[in-house]
């Protein structure tokens, strides 16, 4: 490891306040996109009680779905990350929200009809091509915002994707058990459809993949891909093998992401159960904390913790560690296996459904971090949305793991052991970015030889 921080990443550039609010008419509509394909996403951890009630599916079970998911996801957003990085982000918004709008409308619609044999095989088959549409959403949302802002800029960006995030989740799941609560059902698919069907629509009509696409001039971003004589052209195989297969950093970054996929699904899989069958709590009950429904405290507190965390992560990456990652990223972790930790301690429902939003707080700062953020650095413009695809595919290869495997030991041995068998992922998360602390996109060969 380097020892001193890197200080060559040059200062921040000054836009023009047409390129600002072009900026913001490109990443806001995308952004929200990127919420509502969570509300397509996530939907399915909103009805797991009413799903397991209903068609009387163990844990077990429905792990199957959710990993049948998790894993067509890995696969699909690792080979999509090149594929994004040659035809560009704004064509693979598109296709992935006219994908899963699709495949949301067809499952609610069947269960509407009265769908009721083999929905274990059914729903994973499903679900799992919804997951390869969703597949494209991050991809974009990274490879386009790549070019547009500086590697400076980027912890701030890092927040901003930790917000997009925690709205999504906010619409899937608070969102979520208000539509459980007041319509039928099967709406909480139907719902998510159409919000994705429109943004599509919008994203067609406002969202441009470079600022030279939008009219302005071609900014040097500062990250991997600057000064080489070939960034502009379509990613190959040489490059892909050179500057990212190979590349020490990126495949730590991987590891650690791994470790940040378990516990990310880890607790959001489970939480609701969770709740439910520990501390009575549900979408339907009446239990509340300053007239507040207790649900409702946890599944906005994932919102609300979401969105700090991202913004602290952002601010302490570019203000506190010179748009350093790993150290954030150090403190984060640790803060997760505190707070699971406290989660897995406390007999008090309050205290449990705040607690739910306060790990979200460090899982997804950590989650931002990375995927939204560090990609960008060592990916480069070049292959941001390849070096995404490959860390936010080893992420949804642990988040399969929480499925059926975590699903058959919660079914076999209860909830006791259920945040015991995250916390470890977090520590092994601490340790990794140890090994990064001064990594920097200008600072590679520094870190790599050390």
């Amino acid at each position: 490891m380097s020892s001193s921080p890197s200080t060559n990443l040059g200062a921040a550039p000054v836009h023009s306040a047409q390129y600002q609010r072009r900026r913001i008419m490109n990443w806001f509509p995308l952004g929200l996109t990127y919420a509502t394909f969570y509300m397509g996403r996530y939907n399915l951890n909103a009805a797991s009680t009413e799903i397991m009630t209903r068609f009387a599916l163990n844990k077990a079970q429905f792990g199957t779905i959710a990993t049948a998911g998790f894993w067509t996801y890995a696969l699909a957003v690792m080979f999509n990350g090149p594929l994004t990085d040659r035809f560009g982000g704004r064509r693979a918004i598109l296709i992935g929200a006219a994908g899963s709008a699709a495949v949301n409308l067809t499952v609610g619609l069947l269960f509407l009809s009265g769908w009721q044999t083999k929905i274990v095989v059914g729903m994973s088959l499903l679900y799992a091509v919804n997951q390869y549409f969703q597949s494209f959403g991050a991809l974009s949302v990274v490879k386009v915002n790549s070019t547009w802002f500086h590697v400076r800029e980027r912890g701030v960006f890092g927040g901003i994707f930790g917000i997009m995030i925690s709205s999504g989740y906010y619409l899937a799941l608070t969102v979520g058990g208000y539509i459980l609560s007041h319509l039928p059902w099967y709406m909480i698919f139907i719902i998510p459809s159409a919000a994705m069907a429109v943004m599509c629509v919008v994203d067609y009509f406002m969202v441009a993949d470079t600022p030279a696409d939008a009219g302005h001039p071609t900014l040097d971003t500062g990250d991997a891909s600057s000064g080489h004589a070939d960034k502009d052209k379509p990613l190959d195989l040489t490059y892909l093998i050179t500057h990212v297969f190979k590349n020490k950093i990126i495949l730590t970054l991987t590891a650690a992401e791994f470790c940040t996929g378990f516990v990310r699904q880890g607790l959001l899989l489970w939480f609701v159960p969770f709740l439910k069958e520990v501390h009575g709590i549900s979408h339907g009950s009446d239990m509340k904390f300053m007239g507040l429904s207790l649900f409702t405290i946890a599944t906005t507190g994932i919102t609300v913790g979401g969105i700090v965390g991202g913004l602290i992560c952002g601010y302490l990456s570019d203000k506190v560690f010179q748009s350093r990652r790993p150290p954030v990223a150090f403190i984060f972790y640790l803060g997760q296996i505190a707070s699971l930790f406290a989660l897995g301690q406390t007999k008090d429902p309050a205290v449990a459904s705040f607690l739910i939003g306060f790990c979200c707080m460090w899982i997804f700062g950590v989650h931002g971090m990375l995927s939204g953020t560090a990609s960008m650095d060592f990916g480069g413009t070049k292959a941001a949305a390849t070096v995404t695809g490959l860390l936010d595919g080893i992420q949804y290869v642990a988040s399969g793991l929480t499925g059926i495997f975590l699903g058959s030991i919660l079914d076999k041995h209860g909830w006791g052991v259920w945040t015991y068998m995250i916390m470890p992922f977090s520590l092994i998360g601490a340790l990794l970015m140890t090994t990064l602390w001064n990594a920097t996109p200008k600072n590679t060969k520094v870190v790599l030889k050390a």
